[in-house]
């Protein structure tokens, strides 16, 4: 077969029969997305499944107030939780999603998903179990917003943009649209971790002078 074999980049489509492999292969299509650009929005009834073979995409919604909050990113090798509940829903999306890094992609029409998940159920099985992983970090998301300390979740962010790094570039802004917050809050809580001599501060750069002790922050109840 002399195809694009992209289903092996994929844990769930790897797994399945090599005949529905060819199926997939068959019936999908190859996409390129640069970065910075609008992949879906509100509004919008997706007429194809999303896989993403190489890149990243930021998956947010935006209040009627500007504000924004990040669901959760879409990475390489993964397929895009909310496409896949707005197909089997029939109903447009209600975020946004946008390139943050040059993106390849794999679209599956709508006739040859609802085909795929009617007749094959080892295919049924792979979205409804990549689809119940990503509900359980959307609610996870939702708990931290509603519950979550700020300062906790500012050093977990922290530390996570910092891995491997002792400086990070990100605004205000970029961590309060992060954290589903106001830009305010986070400023007041990174002066706080300044003054406390955890971090650095610079336009757009923030450097992390104590991680051990973020880590503390972040790991605190």
């Amino acid at each position: 077969m002399t195809e694009f074999d992209w289903t092996a980049r994929f844990s769930g489509t790897a797994a399945l029969p090599r005949q529905l492999r060819d199926r997939l292969i068959s019936a999908a299509r190859v996409v390129k997305i640069k970065q910075g650009s609008q992949v879906f929005g509100p509004g919008n009834v997706p007429d194809s499944l999303l896989f993403l073979y190489d890149g990243r995409i930021r998956v947010f919604q935006r209040s009627e107030g500007g504000r924004e909050i990040v669901l959760y990113r879409v990475e390489a090798g993964e397929s895009c939780v909310l496409t896949t509940a707005c197909l089997l829903a029939e109903k447009a999306y209600d975020a946004e999603g946008f390139a943050e890094t040059d993106v390849t992609a794999i679209v599956l029409p709508k006739q040859a998903f609802d085909r795929l998940v009617a007749e094959e159920e080892t295919f049924r099985n792979f979205v409804f179990a990549a689809y119940a992983r990503r509900l359980i970090d959307l609610i996870r998301v939702v708990d931290d917003v509603a519950f979550g300390r700020i300062d906790v979740r500012l050093a977990e962010r922290l530390l996570a943009l910092g891995a491997g790094l002792k400086e990070i570039q990100a605004t205000h802004l970029d961590l309060a649209h992060e954290l589903g917050t106001a830009r305010e809050v986070i400023s007041r809580v990174l002066n706080d971790f300044q003054k406390r001599g955890l971090i650095g501060q610079a336009r757009g750069r923030i450097t992390l002078l104590d991680k051990p002790a973020l880590v503390k922050i972040a790991e605190s109840p």
